[in-house]
């Protein structure tokens, strides 16, 4: 069994366009762009749609909740392993992300993940672990 370590992450930059998002993390809530001319949900933050290039946008929660599409373990240098992932959230996009603590070596594409944030000296940043 490998563990993955506890890293330590730098704070996000927001701009305008995102802060409403990291405001949002700051409250345990994790937003999504929602394209009201298509009805798809988006990430990451942005205030035109990347389907239509329309600001008939706006932002909704997440459940927080979705699947591994694909992962990759790191296992050289310092504070390995760790677990950079794409998941798929049931809503839709795919997050590129991080999978903490979960056994590296259990991991698999298509296990079911729940959102988890991992502390900065900023905003939150999300991440996900393994849903029992």
């Amino acid at each position: 069994m490998t563990r993955t370590v506890e890293r330590k992450y730098p704070a996000p930059e927001s701009s305008p366009e995102t802060q409403a998002f990291w405001d949002a993390a700051k409250d345990g809530k994790l937003l999504l762009g929602y394209c009201r001319g298509t009805g798809d949900y988006y990430y990451y933050p942005r205030a035109l749609s990347p389907f239509t290039l329309s600001d008939d946008t706006e932002m909704r929660e997440a459940r927080g909740t979705g699947t591994i599409y694909s992962f990759s373990v790191m296992r050289r240098g310092p504070n390995t392993p760790y677990v950079l992932a794409y998941v798929t959230l049931d809503e839709g996009p795919a997050v590129l992300t991080n999978i903490v603590d979960a056994d590296a070596d259990a991991l698999s594409i298509g296990q079911k993940v729940k959102l988890r944030w991992l502390e900065t000296e900023g905003a939150p940043l999300p991440a996900f672990t393994p849903d029992a």
